[in-house]
């Protein structure tokens, strides 16, 4: 009985998270990931204990606590940057030396690309649309490539290593990967990724870009010079941890409550501007994927799909990879991720999996707009100035992805055969 009322509540939770509405019942994202959480516990699916990892074996529990603390830790040394005007500075530079719209594309391509690369790519995305919108409108420049470029660039940057987005937080702690290796691994992906994302928005839009050049002048911003040094400084030791090896959740919040300590000024507004919403969303889908894991639906989906993978390593992986696009975008990438983290030790090559895995979910978020949810915080940002629909979404994020997903692959498999 448990068995059918998990995998009902399931897809009742997929309907929100779809993106999709219910009849007399007004729940977003979060607020049916919460519901469904909710529903898991009181039917019984999962225990109390479970939940909060009270129970008596340390591996049955469902909120992975360490991707909750990552996250938190990068978003409150995010919204101090923010604080310090950095991310306001960055995009003046790039304004300044940007001397055409096709440049300024190519310019916020590659800072979005490259900010996500080490911070959270939605809060990246978060900080970076009222600043790109500002800055079009003022050069009377279209804003839909732009912030395609800002939510584009900032999946594929993501790529490079595991504090890029939340579903390579998840094969983190699954994987038990470091984080040297798995950047040395992915780096390269990442990049060429971002290469071919901004040649694929430079071409599809070329007829909406002028090629004259215009001179703006934006206005320097107010920089904190004490906590920008300080921030920056703190962000420098936390990456230099997690290529020690140590525990990177607790890495990322020691080094927040060290900003937070020498500040010098209420941390309310940091804390403010840390996206709790988010972290609820994620604490409950890992309640409602737990669930479903536990009545073996994971397995049953891998024995479904297993024919695609069936055959020999190099067989298996592309049919993995595939599996991992398309899923994405029906499940959604972090759900999926939670789902599939239980198959990659079952491959040939476990390793080469983690990396497909993070690979195919992340540049999965560029082909639908509700591929990932960096893409809707751009857009919801932008709402009453670009109209950006599921189609015309879909017109740019599918030859992009498909080319930059076959690019990212054959990286990647040519690396693990090298080395």
């Amino acid at each position: 009985m448990c068995r059918a009322v998990a995998l009902a509540i399931f897809l009742f939770t997929y309907v929100f998270i779809a993106g999709a509405r219910l009849p007399y019942l007004k729940l977003d994202r979060p607020g049916g990931a919460l519901l469904g959480a909710v529903l898991m516990v009181v039917f019984g699916v999962v225990t109390p204990a479970e939940v909060f990892n009270h129970s008596a074996d340390a591996n049955r529990h469902a909120i992975d606590a360490d991707t909750i603390v990552l996250l938190l830790g990068m978003m409150l040394l995010a919204a101090y940057m923010s604080q310090a005007s950095f991310f306001r500075t960055a995009g003046a530079w790039a304004v300044r030396r940007a001397h055409t719209p096709r440049r300024l594309l190519l310019a916020v391509t590659f800072i979005s690309a490259a900010l996500s690369a080490f911070l959270v790519n939605d809060t990246v995305c978060l900080m970076l649309t009222p600043l790109v919108l500002a800055t079009v409108e003022d050069a009377r420049l279209p804003p839909a490539p732009y912030l395609l470029a800002v939510c584009m660039g900032s999946n594929s940057g993501s790529v490079a290593t595991f504090t890029g987005n939340p579903q390579n937080m998840l094969i983190q702690g699954a994987s038990g990967l470091s984080y040297a290796s798995f950047a040395a691994y992915m780096a390269l992906p990442a990049l060429l990724s971002t290469a071919v994302v901004a040649a694929g928005l430079l071409y599809l839009f070329r007829h909406d870009l002028p090629v004259k050049q215009f001179e703006p002048n934006p206005p320097p911003p107010p920089v904190d010079r004490g906590l920008l040094v300080l921030t920056l400084t703190v962000l420098s030791g936390v990456v230099v941890a997690f290529f020690a090896g140590l525990p990177m959740s607790w890495s990322a919040l020691a080094g927040a409550a060290l900003v937070m300590a020498l500040a010098r000024r209420e941390p309310r507004e940091a804390l403010e501007r840390v996206d709790w919403v988010l972290l609820l969303f994620f604490a409950s889908l890992f309640v409602v994927v737990y669930g479903v894991n536990k009545h073996g639906y994971a397995e049953d989906i891998r024995v479904l799909f297993e024919p695609l993978m069936a055959g020999p390593p190099l067989r298996e992986t592309l049919g993995f990879a595939g599996l991992t696009l398309v899923a994405s975008n029906l499940f959604s990438n972090v759900p999926f991720v939670m789902l599939a983290r239980t198959w990659v030790p079952t491959l040939h090559d476990v390793e080469l999996g983690w990396h497909v895995l993070a690979l195919g979910s992340t540049l999965a978020g560029n082909l639908t707009l509700v591929g990932s949810v960096a893409n809707l915080i751009v857009f919801e940002a932008a709402r009453g100035k670009v109209n950006m629909s599921f189609l015309r979404f879909l017109r740019v994020g599918l030859p992009v992805t498909l080319v930059s997903f076959v690019v990212g692959l054959s990286v990647l498999l040519v690396e693990h055969a090298l080395f």
